[in-house]
């Protein structure tokens, strides 16, 4: 193999890596066996959970079909993705659309048929997700509620499949499913500021479009404020245990957050707090392992006595 040809397959495959968002593909993956582990099967060891064949074949469907998701997200937003991502778009260029589609029929049949190989139930579900991500894809996204909300919806699935998998209804799920749903709400709304521009060349009708910056401002705050309200309630679970910092942590950077987006008005700022919030939920993630499963443990075997 010359090293033209070597090159041209490298760019294509960093072409690749990008459209598939390789690094959140990643996350995703710790994510649910940090979960799995530390928040979903308290009553199970940890080489039961790693060694779960359904388990992997759920996290492998997971991801095929969230790549599969960012592919068609890709493909209908080409034109917005020109204004606002230039750079990223011209690397991504180097694979045809056509290629592109391709291949997302393909992720989503692999992602489907290891949702057969765990249960009907499960490839309902998969169905339904790959479903869900192309109505967000193609019309949802344009709309100022449904694009948010759902957006907020489809990125917290993959984690509600998990959790249906372990059949764990526990507070603490609940609530720290309400912090993470506020936060990644919050996430997409100021996504939706810094991409303001190619939105309105589009004809994209987003939440900042629609109502514009200030009442996005004052509404991503608003969210911000009512992550007091899950954070506290958190912190009456002793089996937080060491995580507890990392909610402190966390209020004091939405406190930031908050503050430093009434003043953001360029680009380069909201994706400033863009990558911020998306560096304190994967802090988020890797802070699981400071649950105290144990007391998890615990409360499973008192309920069940």
């Amino acid at each position: 193999m010359n090293s033209s040809k070597a090159k041209q397959i490298t760019i294509k495959f960093f072409s690749l890596f990008s459209a598939v968002r390789g690094y959140n593909i990643l996350v995703l993956v710790i994510a649910q066996y940090l979960a799995a582990i530390f928040i979903f099967s308290p009553t199970k060891s940890l080489r039961d959970v790693v060694f779960d064949l359904h388990l992997l074949f759920l996290v492998l469907a997971c991801v095929f079909v969230v790549a599969g998701g960012y592919i068609i997200n890709n493909f209908y937003d080409a034109k917005v993705d020109r204004i606002n991502r230039p750079v990223k778009t011209g690397l991504e260029n180097y694979v045809k659309q056509s290629t592109k589609l391709r291949l997302y029929f393909l992720l989503n049949f692999i992602g489907f048929s290891f949702g057969v190989l765990i249960s009907w139930r499960a490839a309902l579900f998969f169905a339904i997700y790959i479903f869900g991500i192309w109505l967000y894809s193609h019309k949802l996204k344009k709309y100022p509620f449904l694009g948010v909300f759902s957006a907020t919806v489809l990125t917290i699935m993959p984690f509600f499949a998990v959790f249906i998998y372990f059949g764990n209804f526990s507070k603490i799920i609940f609530v720290h499913a309400m912090f993470l749903f506020l936060v990644i709400m919050v996430r997409e709304l100021v996504k939706d500021l810094q991409n303001l521009k190619g939105a309105i060349a589009n004809n994209y009708k987003t939440f900042p479009v629609v109502y514009g910056e200030k009442k996005t401002k004052q509404l991503s705050i608003l969210l911000l404020i009512f992550t007091v309200f899950p954070v506290a309630i958190l912190f009456s679970f002793p089996d937080l245990s060491y995580m507890r910092y990392y909610f402190y942590f966390a209020l004091i950077v939405l406190i930031f957050i908050g503050f430093y987006l009434w003043k953001s008005s360029t680009r380069n700022q909201y994706r400033l707090l863009h990558n911020i919030l998306k560096l304190l939920l994967l802090i988020g993630v890797l802070c699981l392992i400071f649950i105290d499963t144990s007391l998890l443990l615990d409360k499973v075997i008192n309920r069940l006595n």
